[in-house]
């Protein structure tokens, strides 16, 4: 009997836009490496001061306009005449160091609950690209857009050629679904920020996590989803084998060094990490038995 061939049915495709910032990880991402920094004679210690009142800042108030914008200006002006290639050294680096205990363990299972359901991961960000990019492929997203620098001789500028936040964030989204052709109304989205508002307006299944009071007022009038992460894991504590310890170690030095010129466009970037890091993520989903989650 002859079965008449039968074009496939194209499904709508979604995504998972998440924030980094007190979303993905307890804190600044921008202001993590600032220890790190020191030590190379990037800034000194009275930089390294006001990079701590900036993360208190943030943790007292809240990532309000204001508050933002003063970070803004001071990290722009701080950067100015750094060398690109240094900076993306030393987050390769350290980002084991720095941002690894910061995870959240609630962010990472999200994660994976969404990969498990064939969406795909987007991060937003208003941190620097060079830092958002080698903790975007950690965690396995499969995209990313964050702030980007203006740059003179492989040299910071000292000014913002895009900025990712507040209402250009919500466009980056809009702009990736339609590149993607995935589905707003099936897409999440999730932050901690009133700052987000516009990209949580953006999707149909907006989630507030560790909101702010403004956000999470927002929130409770819209009947908006609320979680609370608060378990930050370092994520080797997942591993259970030496060669996944490696494998990971050698995806973020290569991140470092490979493919940025592309971040140059003003559009999502792929991670080609992905698949270097497949077997990192796959233990993330079995965990051991000493696991700490």
């Amino acid at each position: 009997m002859h079965v008449p061939d039968i074009a496939p049915i194209e499904r709508p495709r979604a995504a998972a836009f998440f924030d980094l910032d007190k979303t993905i990880i307890a804190g600044s991402s921008a202001l993590a490496f600032s220890r790190p920094f020191r030590r190379e004679g990037l800034i000194n210690r009275r930089v390294l001061l006001r990079s701590a009142y900036a993360q208190l800042l943030l943790v007292v108030s809240g990532a309000d306009e204001d508050t933002m914008d003063v970070l803004r200006r001071r990290l722009t002006a701080m950067c100015e005449g750094w060398e690109v290639a240094q900076v993306r050294a030393i987050v390769a680096e350290t980002l084991h160091e720095v941002v690894e205990p910061l995870v959240y363990a609630e962010a990472t299972a999200l994660i994976e609950r969404h990969r498990a359901d064939g969406e795909e991961i987007v991060m937003l960000s208003a941190s620097g690209q060079e830092v958002v990019e080698p903790i975007a492929a950690m965690v396995g997203a499969d995209r990313f857009l964050a702030t980007r620098m203006a740059t003179r001789g492989g040299r910071y500028a000292g000014e913002i050629e895009f900025y990712c936040y507040g209402e250009h964030k919500a466009d980056a989204a809009r702009r990736i679904a339609e590149e993607q052709g995935y589905d707003l109304a099936l897409c999440r989205a999730y932050s901690d920020s009133i700052t987000d508002l516009p990209l949580l307006e953006v999707v149909g299944h907006p989630t507030a996590v560790n909101p702010d009071k403004a956000l999470r007022r927002v929130a409770e009038q819209r009947g908006w989803p609320v979680l609370t992460f608060a378990r930050p894991v370092p994520l080797r504590a997942r591993l259970r084998s030496g060669p996944a310890i490696a494998v990971y170690g050698a995806s973020a030095a290569a991140l470092a060094g490979a493919g940025w010129l592309a971040l140059r466009r003003q559009r999502a970037v792929p991670l080609p990490a992905q698949r270097a890091l497949r077997p990192f993520r796959a233990r993330l989903r079995r965990p051991a038995a000493t696991s700490r989650t």
